[in-house]
């Protein structure tokens, strides 16, 4: 296998103003700069370039995998987060690298320009490194983006369920939306918290934004039911509407006790009356 040539390092450092400045013109022009400072882009790429150069004169070689080259996996790694975070996608974040060769390469083919053998020689070699570094930088983003989908979606899910204090001693807990099995968890974290910080004796799970209930969401339903009630409080399902009271005769499902409600009013009527109070028109 061929090794990169002295030569070669000392063209590329003797010349670095001038493929920064190409490569970031190559950069704007693809469209990989978008909704990144100036100021920044100009940082990476300068401090990118420099590690390049230090583990090639250092003779790490391209097994990026090595000791001799986790300073330049650490900054991609960093560079990939910030991405997935600033929106952009894969294509655009692997550019960063990608977009490097043809400064590299034009500087090479006029370097060698005598040395055609010894040329394809090199342009193999630099290459080679920068596929794998940019192969590195697109899984690490897809890691980073993973994270950055699976903490939004979270935040939207305890956004779904908000735990809503309706009277001393009585919650409630609108759904909107479809009921699976993390929701199923999200919610019952959410409400038997809420039980256990306010003392509550009767919450409502009030399922009008509910699209469907078959099987699988009444058995969800039922968990939670069973969650509360061994918190030592009640439950109350209201927002049953008649296609939805229909789907569970249909479905034979047996709600095992559970008192359900057609609205939230009713079922926030029930709650105070179990609790000894009552609701009365001002005279």
């Amino acid at each position: 296998m061929a090794a990169l040539q002295s030569s070669t390092l000392d063209a590329m450092k003797k010349n670095q103003t001038q493929l920064l400045a190409e490569w970031t013109t190559g950069l704007e022009a693809s469209g990989a700069t978008r909704n990144l400072k100036e100021q920044d882009l100009q940082q990476q790429t300068s401090e990118f370039l420099h590690l390049v150069l230090t583990g090639l004169q250092n003779g790490h070689g391209q097994n990026i995998a090595t000791p001799g080259w986790d300073e330049i996996r650490q900054f991609l790694d960093k560079l990939s987060h910030s991405r997935a975070l600033l929106g952009q996608d894969s294509q655009q974040t692997a550019s960063f690298i990608f977009s490097l060769k043809g400064p590299v390469f034009a500087l090479l083919q006029n370097h060698y320009q005598d040395s055609p053998a010894l040329l394809a020689e090199q342009l193999w070699e630099i290459s080679e490194l920068l596929d794998a570094l940019g192969l590195h930088t697109i899984r690490t983003f897809q890691k980073s983006r993973e994270a950055v989908i699976k903490r939004q979606q979270e935040e939207l899910l305890e956004l779904s369920t908000p735990v809503v204090k309706l009277w001393d001693g009585v919650l409630a807990l609108p759904m909107i939306g479809t009921l699976d099995s993390q929701r199923t968890q999200v919610v019952m974290e959410s409400l038997l918290q809420r039980i256990v910080d306010t003392g509550s004796e009767i919450a409502i799970i009030d399922i009008t934004g509910v699209p469907t209930v078959d099987t699988l969401v009444a058995q969800h339903l039922l968990k939670t039911v069973t969650a509360i009630r061994l918190m030592g409080a009640d439950c109350i399902i209201s927002g049953v509407r008649p296609q939805i009271a229909q789907t569970i005769v249909h479905l034979g499902l047996d709600l095992q006790g559970v008192v359900t409600k057609a609205n939230l009013a009713d079922a926030l009527k029930l709650a105070l009356t179990r609790l000894g109070m009552t609701i009365s028109k001002a005279d």
